[in-house]
């Protein structure tokens, strides 16, 4: 079979970040160099092996490879950092891929709970905050919500070393704390234990009538895919409402698949942009792959179109996002993509993460027979593949895109996901009213310097920072 024939072969591929398919060039060997030191056991070896010939076949810079020996690479994670392009932030390896898949789906084991964590600045001590909490979890069950300062845990001081298990345990003993005079005080403790559930991301929607405007509110987690019709059902909603207006909250939405973004975006767009299933992104691949589609004119592989099949079209020629640090992949493309065609989209919030490029999941089954890549099965790869661009050629957005209208996502003065006195919610409906959102009750003042330094909801965070897509079709 030649190289041309297993491409074709290996077109169609699920559970693979952003638009791509898996296709095996034969991976062209070097040089080693003089070896240093042991060598690798002949398992480590096998793992090295994968990790460079995925490495040397699709990765966007695959000829900047360093000359590296590997089988005298001893620690398999080790060796796949010291092939990383020096501006490469977001590759990942792992050794446990049916968990980093399930997560991509939505399935994960988890309290329900996203938080943000801060250092008091008097003490250095850890707290967490609570951003959002999923329905019908651990931590919804236990009547935490968001705003909740989680203080302690298993009775002892948050710091650097733990404050992760807040999001990876078991189970957990947690301090609330509640803000008093001069401080933070304890409050109540809770005993929670993590489940596997599966998540669905549209977790809020709703209509605020101001000055004879109906705006519609979506708080949207991830991009994921096979919750769709839940995006169906949300805009449903606001349209039969009588929905004027849109906005979207991203502001912690790390990204997911390139369907659930074409799904969000066609949702939107004017109708003539989806009706004619204009071009939503283009994007490059490492040059002997966009030479090999652009060659043969797979223009599926380097162009993403709207979807005019979605079941409900807003058809909107403005459209608000509310943004934060946490908005990435998936939700900086849904913003580049219709900026190309809209010319009021408003961001709100703050700076996104600056997400411009797109990876894909490989493991051994992908590159080897069964019985070769069987013992080293749990292994994947998330390699850099493509950076891509809206049609208007926007791309290598690194820094992130400024909002609009900046607003402080302030978290000890909360109020519930689409309530409109929450304030990136109310600086957007003010913006789209002209007239000011009058507040019904006060919120507590902080009498003490804090520094927030990290947040997240699942170990795989930075990997949700990639596109996944389900399936491409195979060209003829």
């Amino acid at each position: 079979m030649d190289v041309r024939e297993y491409i074709m072969k290996n077109l169609v591929k699920t559970t693979l970040l952003f638009f791509v398919a898996v296709a095996v060039f034969t991976a062209c060997s070097k040089d080693d160099p003089t070896p240093e030191g042991p060598e690798a056991s002949e398992y480590t070896k096998k793992v090295n092996k994968f990790i460079y010939e995925t490495m040397d076949d699709v990765y966007l810079w695959y000829d900047e490879l360093p000359n590296i020996n590997y089988k005298y690479e001893t620690d398999s994670k080790a060796y796949f950092n010291k092939l990383l392009y020096v501006d490469d932030k977001w590759s990942y390896i792992t050794d446990d891929v049916d968990a980093l898949e399930a997560s991509f789906e939505g399935t994960e084991k988890t309290y329900g709970w996203s938080l943000a964590f801060g250092r008091f600045s008097n003490t250095g001590n850890i707290f967490g905050i609570v951003e959002y909490v999923y329905p019908e979890t651990p931590a919804s069950a236990a009547g935490i919500k968001r705003g909740d300062l989680l203080i302690e845990m298993n009775n002892a001081d948050i710091n650097d070393d733990n404050y992760t298990d807040l999001l990876y345990s078991d189970n957990i003993d947690v301090t609330l704390g509640v803000l008093t005079g001069d401080g933070i005080g304890a409050d109540t403790t809770i005993r929670l234990t993590s489940s596997v559930l599966t998540l669905d991301p549209v977790l809020t929607t709703n209509i605020v009538e101001h000055d004879g405007r109906k705006i519609g509110y979506i708080f949207y987690a991830q991009y994921i895919s096979d919750f769709n019709s839940s995006l169906d059902n949300a805009f449903a909603s606001l349209v039969n409402q009588g929905a004027t207006d849109l906005v979207v909250d991203l502001r912690y939405n790390p990204g997911g698949t390139i369907s659930a973004a074409k799904h969000l975006c066609s949702c939107i767009g004017p109708l003539d942009v989806v009706n004619d299933n204009s071009i939503l992104v283009t994007y490059k691949w490492n040059k002997k792959y966009q030479d090999y589609f652009i060659d043969r004119q797979i223009m599926s592989q380097v162009e993403v179109y709207f979807d005019n099949q979605v079941p409900v079209k807003m058809g909107l020629e403005k459209v608000y996002f509310l943004t934060g640090s946490g908005t990435a992949s998936a939700s900086e493309l849904s913003i580049t993509g219709l900026r190309a065609y809209m010319d009021n989209v408003t961001t709100v919030g703050d700076t996104t993460f600056g997400k411009y490029t797109a990876s894909i999941t490989l493991k051994p089954e992908d590159y080897y027979s069964e019985e070769y890549s069987e013992e080293i099965a749990n292994w994947g790869l998330q390699p850099i593949v493509l950076r891509y661009a809206n049609a208007a050629g926007v791309t290598d957005f690194k820094d992130g895109f400024a909002p609009n209208i900046p607003v402080y996502d302030d978290l000890f003065a909360t109020f519930p996901l689409g309530d409109k006195n929450d304030p990136l919610f109310k600086a957007a409906i003010e913006d789209i009213t002209g007239t000011p959102v009058v507040a019904m009750k006060s919120v507590p003042k902080v009498h003490f310097e804090y520094q927030i330094f990290d947040r997240g909801f699942s170990r795989y965070d930075q990997n949700k920072r990639e596109m996944l897509i389900e399936q491409i079709q195979r060209p003829e």
